[in-house]
């Protein structure tokens, strides 16, 4: 608990009983000055005991993952960066593997099918793809387009 809380930028506390071990994390995340959060529960439930004594003790309240992210500093979320522009002189089977690649990494079998062509000649085109910054090689064989 001690490990997890000093890793991590907060604590979240979504449940948790009057002698939950969710609070001895929460401590714990305290003493490492991070933020503690609790989702407040029924007051006449004994599993929500723990998070609202958190709340009356100074814990931020949470109804979203808004609450959470308005907390914590420079948090970003990373979005896809945008995909380049597909350039006017490829060949027609550049253009065609280019017109299957996108953000989602797809297999090289998927690829050979899908066009009907030898994986040798998809790789080709994959090939001089990645020399012009277009596409990406990651591990086993999967491809994405930049």
């Amino acid at each position: 608990n001690r490990i997890i809380s000093g890793l991590s930028r907060g604590a979240l506390v979504v449940e948790a009983g009057e002698r939950s071990g969710a609070l001895i994390t929460a401590i714990y995340a305290l003493n490492h000055n991070r933020e503690v959060f609790a989702v407040p529960g029924n007051i006449n439930s004994p599993k929500s005991r723990g998070c609202n004594g958190l709340i009356r003790q100074g814990a931020k309240v949470v109804q979203s993952v808004e609450d959470i992210l308005e907390e914590i500093e420079d948090f970003q979320i990373k979005r896809p960066a945008p995909i380049k522009p597909v350039p006017t002189n490829l060949s027609s089977l550049e253009k065609k593997i280019i017109a299957k690649l996108n953000n989602e990494p797809i297999h090289i079998d998927r690829l050979v099918t899908e066009l009907n062509e030898s994986p040798a000649v998809i790789l080709s085109g994959l090939l001089t793809l990645e020399l012009m910054g277009l596409v990406k090689q990651l591990a086993g064989k999967m491809f994405v387009r930049l």
